[in-house]
């Protein structure tokens, strides 16, 4: 089996979550990753030690990797790393900032020795501006993109329960890299790539910037209800809660007729309109919450598949481990971990034809660097 990536060899100098999710996307097309780490590893094997005594986090965007110790406070790191680079195709970094240059290995330098690289940095806040040097956790920069302020109910802000500026970052990383290989393909030449987490979540937050920026207000939070569509979200009934949206007028006629068995209500002057439901949204929840409160969790489930509504089923990661859906395409795979245990992972969300993703092993601290070392000629 061909990958896309196949000869394809990346080194990463990276720890948490931003990098790591970038070159392990890489990884599950065929690329191969060489992981630096120092002595103590990426501070993330240590976040949790809930999947058989390995972390979490680092389960999830570490596997396929080959880990290589180096002390690059050291002659012989540095001179390590440099060697690693000049023979790769892709650097990826997420150091603090300032601290790759301090090492000697910035953009310039590293181009210089392999001007084929692809030289990847990931950071908070980018480079220059009063913010380039200011500590960046996905939670605080989910605070200056302006995501809590539209997440989370209308008396208090939450936070969304994954790191996605990390995530962010890392898949604008990653297809940047894949971008940049094919250009490199044109013209020969590598190039220095650069992505903020404060830009990346800031490109997600681009809806809510344009209805405030040009509507005259800030989108309201509305939990986990839908700010300026309704009805869309969590309805209770008589044994739990279902969630549902409605998108335009075909439907909320068919919701009327088939969800709530009322068809003078889809002409009803209060709702007959979207803008006008979103306006009447408590009496609209209180006549929908009177009829599915009558009715248990499959039967208004039932009804809406009939109507043709879009509905879900408020799951737990329980539930979601165990979801049919995922079971019947066989999305499942067993990962190998350091202590001879397995992780059940899910396999990257693109299917080819052509290839099946690399699921390989979580690599233990350094069970790669004399191997590698000596491979590159630079024990």
């Amino acid at each position: 089996m061909v990958l896309p990536l196949d000869g394809i060899t990346v080194i990463s100098l990276e720890q948490a979550v931003a990098a790591p999710f970038a070159s392990r996307q890489l990884s599950d097309l065929g690329a191969r990753v060489i992981k630096i780490e120092r002595d103590a590893g990426d501070f993330a094997r240590a976040y949790d030690t809930k999947v058989h005594g390995e972390a979490s986090y680092f389960v999830w965007i570490n596997r396929n990797k080959e880990s290589v110790v180096l002390d690059l406070k050291s002659e012989h790191g540095i001179k390590a790393l440099k060697g690693l680079m000049s023979k790769a195709d892709v650097f990826i970094q997420n150091l603090a900032p300032g601290a790759i240059e301090r090492l000697g290995l910035g953009p310039e330098i590293a181009c210089a020795i392999n001007p084929q690289l692809i030289y990847v940095s990931i950071s908070g806040y980018g480079r220059g501006g009063e913010y380039e040097n200011k500590k960046a956790y996905d939670l605080l920069v989910q605070c200056e993109t302006g995501l809590l302020s539209v997440t989370g109910t209308e008396s208090e802000p939450a936070k969304v329960g994954i790191s996605v500026a990390d995530i962010a970052a890392g898949m604008y990383a990653y297809s940047g890299v894949l971008s940049a290989l094919l250009l490199r393909g044109k013209t020969g030449k590598g190039d220095v790539l650069e992505i903020s987490m404060l830009e990346a979540l800031g490109e997600w937050m681009s809806q809510p910037y344009l209805y405030a920026e040009y509507g005259g207000q800030q989108q309201p939070r509305s939990g986990a209800q839908h700010a300026t569509i309704a009805p869309y979200g969590p309805f209770h009934t008589a044994n739990g809660t279902v969630f549902f949206g409605i998108q335009n007028e075909r439907e909320w006629v068919k919701f009327c007729e088939i969800v709530l068995q009322d068809d003078s209500f889809a002409v009803d002057p209060q709702f007959n309109a979207g803008a006008l439901r979103v306006q009447h949204r408590e009496a609209l929840h209180e006549r929908i919450n009177s009829v599915l409160s009558t009715l248990t969790s499959e039967q208004a489930l039932e009804r809406l598949d009939l109507a043709g509504i879009a509905n879900a089923k408020l799951r737990d990661m329980r539930e979601f481990s165990a979801h049919p859906q995922l079971a019947a395409r066989q999305r499942w795979r067993n990962v190998e971990l350091p202590n001879g245990e397995s992780a059940r992972s899910l396999i990257p969300p693109v299917t080819a034809q052509s290839y099946e993703a690399v699921m390989g092993a979580i690599p233990a601290l350094g069970a790669d660097t004399d191997s590698v070392l000596r491979e590159f000629g630079l024990n």
